[in-house]
């Protein structure tokens, strides 16, 4: 009877596409019992190691087999924060197989991410991580070593410099104007914005990293590709998790065969790589003129270290392929959500919205459109942008990291090969660190308050810090501001008819990147100098 009813309770908690499978449910009960014969990493590491007796945090109480991944639920980083009100801001949890430690105060994370930076600054492997990346040979999952270091200087020296940045005006511009018109041609009808501001910052990444070619009729699987890409964010949010992420070895790759996971992994690798081989094939074009700019794009510089080997690593065509999956996974869903988030706090707060729509339009005078040279006069807008990172960080809870030896964070020991997890969202909103309504947006927090987003501060680090710091920081905040500078200064905002601002839905979409749960609607009118205030 004790066997069904754990039995049981593992079925309940587990996917919903693992359940209906007899060989599998034979297997979770097989498994369970052989996990219940013997001790957990996490306890024969507090009784003694090679260093003596180590003091592990508080956590839950664990399940065999899942560890605590039943206790995430569709909003992790919120049942996370509710966790560590109990538990404390150091707390351990065990996902599947694998160690793992939830850091929820600015402390914590400071003292993890900054004191103890080269001792956790790798990152955890998964095979299905492993796999969409060809291998880890991209940037944001790649393990730290000499690799990951050439790799990221590249990146950030070809797309995500500040030379680079402004280079990508124009693209940027292009795409802005793009939502622009069609917001026009909208004018007084309620628009649904978050398709259009997905296609705006699919279209600027793309063609910054790609050239023009981006969008042309020659990617007509650019669709196709989308539809890829969200099926990656589902996989790498852990809405699709692997049972060999859970199980050992040969069981858990046995489970993702039955139940059809490794199928699904393999025709999104297949469908990134037909649009990746696209992407190169364009460029290998000997028709194709370079940008006289600026001498080509990402993927130029990318083919010609492929195809001229120099330097310590010999780059190879899946080089290029990882490196580009990199660009899209990290820029895309990113930008466009703190675009949205940003509208949709504005247009709940209309002191704030239009003190900001004053600063733009100040700031633009007698112009027809926002300029780079009106962009660094826009403080308040940036102080809007750092109000919706605070509570909206696009990933509550950073990239994992994974500790290559013992460090020590609040007073407890963290084992080596110990996920360790930040938690964003839960820091953003701490009342230690908010004191003036935490759970507001309020951006004039900030007119006295020094706190910056580039990693410096440790109550406010929605790109992480230290060493595996988004390298794209830089484009991400160009992209976002001149967007929301752009839709502020063009356009009055009102919500649809018999909707009130507290009608407008802030719920939480669980993924990777923490999306809008409903569209947000909209209604454009176009402002017009002297007119409409």
């Amino acid at each position: 009877m004790a066997a069904i009813s754990l039995t049981s309770l593992l079925i309940s908690s587990l996917p919903q596409q693992w359940q209906p499978d007899l060989l599998f449910l034979a297997l979770v009960a097989a498994v369970s019992l052989l996990l219940l014969t013997r001790s957990w990493w996490w306890s024969s590491s507090s009784s003694s190691s090679r260093k003596g007796p180590i003091k592990l945090p508080p956590g839950p109480a664990t399940v065999p087999l899942l560890g605590n991944l039943h206790q995430l639920g569709p909003l992790p980083h919120r049942a996370l924060r509710d966790l560590a009100r109990v538990h404390g801001p150091v707390m351990r949890l065990r996902l599947g197989r694998s160690p793992a430690v939830v850091l929820s105060s600015a402390e914590a994370a400071w003292e993890a991410l900054r004191a103890h930076d080269i001792d956790c600054c790798t990152r955890p492997v998964s095979p299905g991580t492993r796999r969409l990346t060809y291998d880890l040979k991209n940037v944001a999952f790649a393990p730290y070593g000499a690799y990951w270091r050439e790799a990221r200087k590249l990146l950030t020296v070809e797309l995500l410099s500040a030379r680079r940045v402004r280079a990508a005006w124009h693209a940027r511009r292009d795409q802005v104007e793009r939502l622009a018109s069609t917001l026009r041609r909208a004018e007084g009808e309620p628009v649904a914005l978050d398709e259009h501001v997905l296609s705006l910052s699919d279209g600027i990444i793309g063609t910054v990293a790609f050239g023009s070619i981006y969008g042309g009729d020659k990617f007509s699987q650019n669709g196709s590709f989308q539809d890829a890409l969200d099926d990656v964010m589902d996989m790498l949010s852990g809405s699709g998790s692997s049972a060999e992420d859970l199980l050992p070895g040969a069981i858990g790759r046995l489970v993702d065969r039955l139940t059809g996971f490794t199928a699904r992994r393999e025709r999104i690798f297949r469908q990134l790589d037909a649009f990746f081989e696209t992407v190169i094939e364009q460029h290998l074009d000997p028709k194709r003129a370079l940008p006289p700019e600026n001498g080509g794009d990402l993927v130029d510089v990318l083919i010609d270290l492929w195809k001229n080997p120099r330097g310590a690593f010999t780059f190879t065509k899946d080089h290029v392929k990882a490196i580009i999956f990199s660009t899209f996974v990290a820029g895309i869903d990113t930008n466009a959500a703190t675009i949205l988030w940003a509208m949709s706090e504005l247009v709940r707060n209309p002191r704030v919205l239009k003190k900001a729509q004053a600063e733009v339009r100040a700031a633009v005078g007698g112009g027809s459109e926002v300029r780079p040279d009106d962009m660094p006069k826009l403080n308040y807008l940036r102080m809007v942008v750092k109000e919706t990172l605070r509570l909206h960080p696009p990933t509550p809870l950073l990239l994992p990291r994974e500790t290559m030896r013992r460090i020590r964070v609040g007073g407890y020991d963290v084992p080596a090969k110990t996920r360790i997890y930040v938690n964003a969202w839960a820091i953003g909103r701490d009342p230690a660190n908010w004191p003036d309504g935490p759970e507001e947006f309020n951006p004039d927090r900030f007119e006295a308050n020094e706190v910056d987003i580039k990693g410096e501060h440790p109550v406010l680090m929605p790109f992480g810090t230290g060493r595996r710091i988004c390298p794209g920081m830089a484009m991400a905040m160009a992209t976002v501001e001149f967007t929301l500078a752009t839709l502020l200064f063009g356009f009055q905002w009102a919500l649809p008819e018999g909707t009130a601002s507290d009608d407008v839905s802030m719920e939480e979409e669980g993924r990777l990147v923490c999306h809008r749960k409903t569209p947000l609607v909209l209604v454009p009118t176009v402002y017009r100098h002297g007119g409409l205030e």
